[in-house]
């Protein structure tokens, strides 16, 4: 389409969650609805995308991944059902599965001791099953313990001066005072793990994983204070362990992702730390998909400033635009102006708040609402 309007062309509909309402299946369902009402003429292929946090497996499966489901250890110690998918030997694990917010109890909040255990369980899942390339996608965690539960559960050792476990979470690491970890699976070693994440925050410190997402895990100040001076003790107790590379790794981008998990991947599993939409979209084909499109439908529930620096609605546009091809978006609410959404490759962007003011309405009617977006979005970019 280059650029102008057709009477016929193919529409990809590459777009993320809208969370607390929609998966990101059921957003490109209810768009796919909307424009065939309007424009029955035109092809329409979808590939929900996530940037590796919660709706990530989901996207995986409905890309042509095969659901494994695993009994782990929750947040808080109990057992829970989380899931990844396996395509080859490509596994796409997300750790919200296993260590997330949403394995929480009702109003239940933990912020210095829900464990990252599960995740690693998750992880030797995996491995079992047969991959040696494993995505890990972070985000939406109830956790901020530096990925020490995790990497207890691949075989490291956490010890108090006693020579005891510590205990599980963030606020325990004040008491780790030896770590070892020759015992991790030797699998890891031929296996090669991505760290996908949105976020690029060290580990420590006023842009750090307790101060920046503690509050959202139900840290108070004094909590958050105790996770950050717990993290920097952990550092240096790994530099002990393993040399000055250990607090390197705290100041690497994505250290701080996930409470940490990201510092512990990259200073103890070899990670390479890539944004999570550029993962997701290789991994799901997208370049091929896009191949095949005039057009790319992209969003999320919200379209705000966080979007523009790595979330998968700015992924998508980026490489659509690279590749020469219109973008236009959906989203919940709209919270950035015209000027910033054609600097991120996207021409116009369709709210549902444009249809229905009230966001209380727009979160339970999401679906029909959609919809409607889509046949003007249609009508007026098709």
């Amino acid at each position: 389409m280059n650029g102008t309007h057709t009477e016929t062309g193919r529409v990809l509909i590459a777009a993320d969650k809208f969370k607390g309402s929609l998966t990101a299946v059921e957003v490109a369902e209810h768009v796919t609805a909307g424009l065939r009402r309007a424009r029955p003429d035109v092809a329409v292929e979808a590939l929900p995308v996530a940037d590796g946090g919660d709706g990530t497996v989901a996207a995986a499966v409905a890309g042509g991944f095969t659901l494994r489901r695993t009994a782990v250890t929750g947040p808080l110690g109990k057992a829970v059902t989380a899931s990844y998918a396996l395509r080859d030997d490509t596994a796409v694990v997300e750790m919200a599965q296993a260590s997330g917010l949403q394995k929480l109890p009702a109003g239940v909040l933990a912020p210095l001791s829900a464990t990252t255990y599960g995740t690693g369980e998750l992880l030797l899942a995996a491995l079992d099953s047969g991959a040696r390339t494993i995505v890990l996608g972070v985000g939406g965690s109830a956790t901020t313990d530096g990925g020490a539960g995790m990497l207890a559960a691949l075989g490291a050792r956490f010890l108090d001066e006693r020579g005891r476990p510590v205990g599980p979470g963030g606020g325990p690491l004040r008491e780790l005072a030896t770590a070892d970890l020759t015992g991790l699976d030797p699998r890891l070693k031929d296996a090669r793990i991505v760290l996908a994440s949105d976020v690029d925050n060290p580990l420590t410190g006023p842009a750090g994983a307790a101060a920046v997402y503690g509050p959202q895990k139900g840290a108070n100040a004094d909590d958050v204070a105790a996770l950050d001076a717990a993290l920097a003790h952990y550092v240096r107790v790994l530099e002990a362990a393993l040399g000055p590379r250990a607090a390197r790794c705290a100041e690497r981008p994505g250290a701080g992702a996930a409470g940490g998990v990201g510092y512990g991947a990259l200073v103890a599993l070899d990670a390479v730390f890539r944004p999570g939409i550029e993962v997701l979209m290789e991994v799901l084909g997208f370049d091929a998909a896009l191949d095949r499109a005039d057009v790319v439908v992209t969003g999320e529930g919200s379209l705000d400033s966080q979007t523009l620096r790595g979330k998968a609605p700015a992924g998508v546009a980026a490489a659509a635009r690279r590749a020469g091809r219109r973008t236009v978006a959906v989203c919940g609410r709209l919270a950035i102006g015209d000027d910033e959404l054609r600097a991120a490759g996207i021409e116009a962007a369709y709210a549902l708040t444009d249809v229905e003011p009230d966001p209380a309405v727009c979160m339970a009617q999401a679906g029909p609402l959609l919809e409607r977006v889509a046949e003007r979005l249609a009508n007026e970019r098709l």
